[in-house]
């Protein structure tokens, strides 16, 4: 069925940003295209809402000028409404995947995060278990970066006892923190 003069016009005064004939024009077509919406989606009234709306924006976009029938407007409306629809069905899987990936990925993070505080506690009550002397070599070693000539110096001892006692301790609290944390 050939377009009315009213409807033709109705399209070439949208493609020109006539808002009032925009108006019109969604008063007419508003049923169809929340009833394709309904059927492309399958979704409850907000979400079509949000279909008609973004497939109202695309019209004002790109309506064409003319139709040469009603049925062909319609189609036109129909794939823009189904365009729509299957790009929010879309973005809501991407959205599902991404929040399903970031839970996964924050329960992971916070595990490996409790390990390390725990870790770190622990380590922090075996240094503080060494004697004063070696809690300290290891704290300025480490903790300060000095060298082990520095150290030496420190308290007069050569650079190769410093890196022996350090060691030691180190070697003592790694075997500990196998046994602790199961460990191979």
């Amino acid at each position: 069925m050939p377009l009315s003069d009213s409807t033709r016009e109705l399209c070439t005064r949208i493609a020109s940003g006539d808002t009032e004939a925009l108006s019109r024009f969604y008063e007419q077509q508003f049923d169809f295209m929340y009833a394709c919406a309904r059927r492309f989606s399958g979704r409850d009234e907000s979400a079509c809402l949000d279909i008609v709306h973004d497939a109202m924006l695309r019209v004002i976009r790109s309506i064409p000028r003319t139709f040469d029938t009603e049925p062909e407007l319609r189609a036109w409306l129909s794939r823009v409404v189904r365009s729509c629809a299957l790009d929010m069905l879309r973005a809501e899987a991407r959205r599902r995947i991404r929040d399903r990936n970031s839970s996964r990925h924050e329960s992971a993070h916070d595990s490996l995060a409790d390990d390390l505080d725990e870790r770190i506690a622990w380590l922090r009550r075996e240094i503080e278990a060494q004697t004063m002397e070696t809690a300290t070599l290891i704290r300025l070693r480490h903790a300060l970066g000095w060298t082990l000539a520095r150290i030496g110096r420190a308290f007069n001892l050569s650079p190769g006892a410093v890196d022996g006692r350090i060691n030691r301790a180190l070697s003592t609290m790694r075997d500990s923190a196998k046994e602790t944390f199961h460990e191979p």
